[in-house]
This record gives C-alpha cells, sequence and structure tokens, in this order.
C-alpha cells in the first residue's frame, strides 16, 4: 500500500486524485488547500490523515477549530506545506498547487526520497535543472500527472533504449482558437475563462486562453525528457482526444488517445508500472469520426514565442516568464488590465530583468520575485 500526500487536494487536480483513490491501493497521510477549509475538512474526516495544512495563516486557524476533536495535525503557511511534503511519512507526493508555491515543497519532498507525482507545471518551468538534478541525485522518480507529459511518459516506455527525435504537444486552442491578434485585443474576463474541452481553475484557464500554458508545458518537457526546445513541437488538436505524441529516429510517430478526463493520468502516475481499471468513461474512435491538427498562430498567441525563447534562452528565464505571467493573469482576472496586456507585460519583464544563466535556488527565487514586481507596478 502506497502512502501519499495530496499538495492543493481541493483544487482540480486534487479532488479528481481523491475521487481516483478507490481504484488505488493507498493511504492518504497529507492533504493541503489555500483556503478552502470546508472541503478540505471533508476530505480529513474521509481520509483520516496524518495531517492537513491551510497555506492561509486565518484558514489554518479555523481549520484547527474545525478538526479540533480529530487527531489530525494542522499546519499552515511554507512551513506546512514542506512538511506535509516530506515530513508526512509519504512515499509519493502529489503536487496538485498552482504556480511558483509548489517549487520548495517538490523540493523538499526529493530532498527526503519521496516521488513525485507532479500536476505543478510551475516547479519545472522556473527551476527544472535544479529539480531535475535533485531527482537524479536522491534517485527519486519524477512521475508527470499533466495529460500532455503522461502521455509523453506513456508513449515513450516503447522506446526500448532508443532516443526520441521528437516530442509533439497537442493544445486544445482554447477558446480562441482562430481569431486573429486584432479580435484579442477586445477578449473579456468571461470569454476567456469558457474553455471548450477542460475544466480547470481559473488560472490555468486564463493560460490556455493565452496558450500560455502550452509554452509552460514545453519548458516542462524540456527538462522533464531532455530534450532541445527545438525538437519540441506543438500543434493545436481541437478534439482534445490525442494527448501527445513521439516521434523516433526512423520517423515512426506514437500517440496516446483518450477522451479529455484528467483522472487517467492521475491514476497512471499512482500505479505506475501497472494499468488498473479506471472509472473514465471509453473512448470511441467510431464516435470521434474526426481529429484534426493545426499549426498554432504565433502572431494571435505570442505568449508561446515568448515561452520558447525563455526555453531557449534557459537560465532564470523560466522563472521570470512564469512569475511575470502569474502576476499578469492576477491582474487580468482581477479586470485591471487588458487580456492582451498579459503578454505584453511578460515580454517587458523578459526585456528588462538582467538574465542570469546559473541559476541557484536563491536566484529562481529573484527572478521571480523580480519579474512579479515590475509587472505589478
Amino acid at each position: 500500500m502506497k502512502k501519499i500526500a495530496i499538495l492543493g487536494s481541493t483544487g482540480s487536480i486534487g479532488t479528481q486524485t481523491v475521487d481516483i483513490l478507490p481504484s488505488v491501493d493507498a493511504e492518504v497521510v497529507a492533504l493541503t488547500t489555500n483556503k478552502r477549509i470546508n472541503l478540505l475538512e471533508e476530505q480529513a474526516r474521509a481520509l483520516h490523515p496524518k495531517m492537513v495544512c491551510a497555506f492561509d495563516e486565518d484558514a489554518a486557524r479555523d481549520l484547527k477549530i474545525k478538526l479540533a476533536d480529530t487527531d489530525i495535525r494542522v499546519l499552515s503557511g511554507m512551513d506546512g506545506l514542506t512538511a506535509c511534503a516530506a515530513e508526512s511519512g509519504a512515499d509519493i507526493v502529489v503536487t496538485a498547487v498552482v504556480g511558483m508555491v509548489g517549487l520548495l515543497p517538490t523540493l523538499a519532498a526529493i530532498d527526503a526520497g519521496k516521488d513525485i507525482a507532479l500536476a505543478n507545471k510551475e516547479t519545472l518551468v522556473c527551476a527544472g535543472e535544479l529539480v531535475m538534478r535533485a531527482a537524479r541525485e536522491k534517485g527519486v522518480k519524477i512521475l508527470p500527472v499533466d495529460s500532455e507529459h503522461s502521455a509523453i511518459f506513456q508513449c515513450a516506455q516503447a522506446a526500448q533504449g532508443n532516443r526520441l527525435a521528437k516530442i509533439i504537444l497537442t493544445a486544445s486552442g482554447g477558446p480562441f482558437f482562430g481569431k486573429t491578434a486584432d479580435e484579442m485585443k477586445n477578449v473579456t474576463r468571461e470569454q476567456a475563462l469558457a474553455h471548450p474541452n477542460w475544466n480547470m481553475g481559473a488560472k490555468i484557464t486564463i493560460d490556455s486562453a493565452t496558450m500560455m500554458n502550452k509554452g509552460l508545458e514545453l519548458i516542462e518537457a524540456m527538462w522533464l525528457y531532455d530534450m532541445a526546445p527545438e525538437d519540441i513541437e506543438i500543434v493545436v488538436h481541437r478534439e482534445s482526444i490525442v494527448h501527445s505524441a513521439v516521434e523516433f529516429d526512423d520517423g515512426a510517430m506514437i500517440a496516446q488517445l483518450g477522451l479529455p478526463d484528467m483522472r487517467l493520468p492521475i491514476q497512471y502516475a499512482l500505479t505506475w508500472p501497472a494499468r488498473v481499471a479506471c472509472k473514465v468513461p471509453r473512448l470511441s474512435l467510431a464516435e470521434a469520426a474526426r481529429l484534426t491538427f493545426y499549426a498554432p498562430d504565433y502572431e494571435a498567441f505570442p505568449a508561446l514565442g515568448l515561452a520558447r525563447r525563455a526555453a531557449a534562452e534557459k537560465g532564470d528565464r523560466g522563472a521570470v516568464l512564469n512569475g511575470a505571467n502569474e502576476a499578469a493573469v492576477g491582474l487580468f482576472l482581477a479586470g485591471k488590465i487588458g487580456f492582451t496586456d498579459i503578454a505584453a507585460r511578460v515580454a517587458y519583464a523578459l526585456d528588462n530583468i538582467p538574465y542570469q544563466k546559473e541559476i541557484t535556488l536563491d536566484g529562481v527565487l529573484a527572478a521571480d520575485a523580480a519579474a512579479r514586481e515590475l509587472v505589478l507596478a
């Protein structure tokens, strides 16, 4: 029986992780949230973890009162997150928190020898070199949870020692596929949050609308699979049936297909290398009938080009890109800037924050802070 810690258990990935637990031979030892303490209390009473954490200090105080009749340890803040990741006794840590907040707990879990079921893409975007080096040194497995990276992981198992010549990342295209750069200037918050295929949190949904999400995934794939960014192709696939593909030196291409449901990649990360019954709906190719693929429009979606730039430059550029994007998306969701201002502010940060080639954890955190400060100024 595996012991599992779920960081971000009340979010989209976290709740779906809880949903598939009956299919997984596992004991949950830690759960975390930011402020959704009512749901976390419900999960804690059902799953009986050793410890829980509310990142928000006020929420943690309320949660401690709610769980006072239990023996569950209630923690708070970054110290609480890292304790749930590293000190809960977990064998594998599901990192389902959104944003830069996932970096320190992931590094703490790796240092403690825990395998990582990685759903927090920002961890590798900001500090991929540091994280992958630490994982190698500790003999820790990084098992991808994102549907695209899980697809690549599954396809790569057919390699049998042969190298991957190319990765093909598929993108839904979000709600604005086919719109021109001029048309994007009038996009509203409500339109940007209306994703055609996936049910995700607000931040990730906006990233999908700008296609920054796919740019972040490109950087993540670069580190996960040790690939040059120019060997990672992005294609728009509106149906979200082909979750990604790989190509070998002989030109053979292998893809992973399935209906758009995150429960399958989550479960596979927890049961790998075994495949067990999963309660997701089954794909019928006859009903799917038609699968389409398009080249992305880099003019209408400039975030893709910014991500490619950060991937090529490496160093601290991933941290700058991600920090600036998180801050700009927050401003957009608050109604303070327009949709196209998101990419414009990220570009400004990349242009104006001095480049650091050699990165350290302190350097990554400093680059992130500088990018946010510049965007919010």
